[in-house]
């Protein structure tokens, strides 16, 4: 129960507006922590409420130390520009009964407006690492005054290649701070270094990683034998699962055009999303997909990573995510919050393997689905390769059974009844001295005359 953690009068009757009532697990885990001011180092499934864990006891210190003069108090980063205005929007909500203001600083949105928006000070920024450099760069944002920082899905960040932005960003941050990491599929591993430089002795909360199986979310797959086959399936899943909402997703933005299109010619609501469209169109397209007016979303992994949108109960993969923590946080778009859902993956058969890695990575078996009159020819490699280890070990084995063999020489008959006996001169060539046989002694050479 949030009544269980103390939170401010004006907090908790924001809570009680959305008819939130329960803590999830990790939130009644990170928040105490948080309101300590302890550092925090958290990884739990997508879904799970992350964002809330990280702005509520934001709020809370920002209503117990009000700083009216101060300039902005919580900077907040993420990778995508859906996940930025996402994240504001849940500020706004939960600031609702407070004068606490919360701005989006991401691509896409006109840069002066921008800087106007920011000379009034809002406590909160959430944006996205490549713009939120832009404007420290040209002085429209000073980070001095930073009370908290947080860097949400901080390892997708650094796969997209922000690592230098990030690491701008956390350095121009006042010292006197407190630092969070969140993610779903967090790898301390791959980001030590940056754990290093940012965090203060921190609390280390690993609720789950990318290996542990999401209950909730009924995973499948379906072999197909091409893409034409794939469009053909994506259409009969939407008929046969008859989804309130689906996210198909696409590992590009020309694919992610041409499905949209080959569905609205198969009559569903169908909307694309991708990386290339301007914000006016991604917010657009997402709110249409949020009020029903859109049934289907075809979208590039700009739609991967924190996206919630309620009724969400069936994730296709059109075509096999090139990671295991990308097909986790593609997945993660159902079953959230405890709700049911289904993912299907179409399997083409130059995707098979890349399938199987993902398998041994969640250590996880997907089952095989078909659907009625739409079988296709491929069912699977005709034999499972060996892996590489053992495939090496036998070519070994092989090599040396072929060193070890003496070629064989055939033996005759009589060769073997003349073994132990003297064998008998056959000609006079054999028997014949070296002389005999017409090679002339070599003459011993005279020493020439002295003088």
């Amino acid at each position: 129960m949030f009544t269980d953690i103390i939170l401010h009068e004006r907090i908790q009757k924001a809570l009680d507006a959305q008819g939130i009532k329960e803590a999830t697990q990790v939130q009644a885990q990170a928040i105490p922590l948080a309101i300590q001011g302890k550092d925090l180092l958290v990884s739990a499934e997508t879904g799970s409420g992350k964002t809330f864990a990280f702005l509520l006891p934001m709020l809370q210190r920002f209503l117990e130390q009000p700083a009216p003069n101060r300039g902005t108090r919580a900077l907040i980063l993420v990778p995508t520009r859906e996940l930025a205005e996402q994240v504001t929007q849940s500020c706004i909500k939960l600031a609702a009964f407070t004068h606490i203001k919360a701005l989006t600083i991401c691509g896409g949105s006109g840069f002066k407006e921008q800087a106007a928006k920011l000379r009034k000070n809002p406590e909160i920024v959430v944006g996205t690492p490549g713009r939120i450099k832009e404007h420290l760069e040209l002085n429209s944002l000073v980070l001095s005054d930073i009370e908290f920082l947080i860097l949400d899905e901080a390892d997708r960040m650094l796969d997209m290649g922000f690592r230098e932005d990030v690491t701008t960003i956390t350095s121009s941050c006042g010292t006197d701070r407190q630092t969070m990491l969140f993610s779903a599929t967090l790898k301390t591993r791959d980001i030590e270094d940056l754990i290093e430089q940012v965090l203060k002795s921190p609390e280390r909360l690993i609720l789950s990683t990318a290996q542990d199986q999401i209950s909730t979310i009924v995973q499948q797959i379906i072999l197909a034998d091409d893409i034409k086959h794939k469009e053909r399936l994506i259409s009969a899943i939407l008929d046969e699962e008859k989804p309130e909402r689906a996210v198909v997703f696409t590992n590009t933005r020309a694919a992610s055009v041409h499905l949209g299109n080959v569905l609205k010619y198969h009559k569903h609501r169908t909307a694309s999303l991708h990386g290339e469209m301007d914000q006016v169109e991604r917010r657009k397209t997402l709110r249409f997909f949020r009020d029903g007016h859109v049934q289907v979303l075809v979208a590039t992994d700009v739609a991967a990573r924190g996206l919630d949108i309620d009724g969400v109960d069936l994730v296709i993969n059109f075509e096999m995510p090139r990671s295991g923590d990308e097909y986790v946080h593609r997945i993660g778009r159902t079953g959230r919050a405890g709700k049911s859902g289904t993912a299907i993956t179409l399997i083409a058969p130059s995707e098979w393997n890349l399938m199987r890695s993902v398998e041994r990575y969640l250590k996880l078996s997907f089952t095989q689905r078909t659907i009625a009159g739409f079988l296709g020819h491929y069912k699977g490699p005709e034999k499972v390769k060996s892996s590489g280890k053992a495939a090496g070990s036998k070519k070994k084995k092989e090599l040396k059974d072929k060193l070890d063999t003496k070629p064989k020489v055939k033996e005759r008959h009589r060769d073997k009844k003349a073994i132990g006996k003297r064998r008998a001169p056959t000609s006079n060539a054999e028997s014949a001295t070296p002389i005999d046989q017409g090679f002339a002694p070599l003459k011993k050479r005279k020493a020439p005359d002295a003088g």
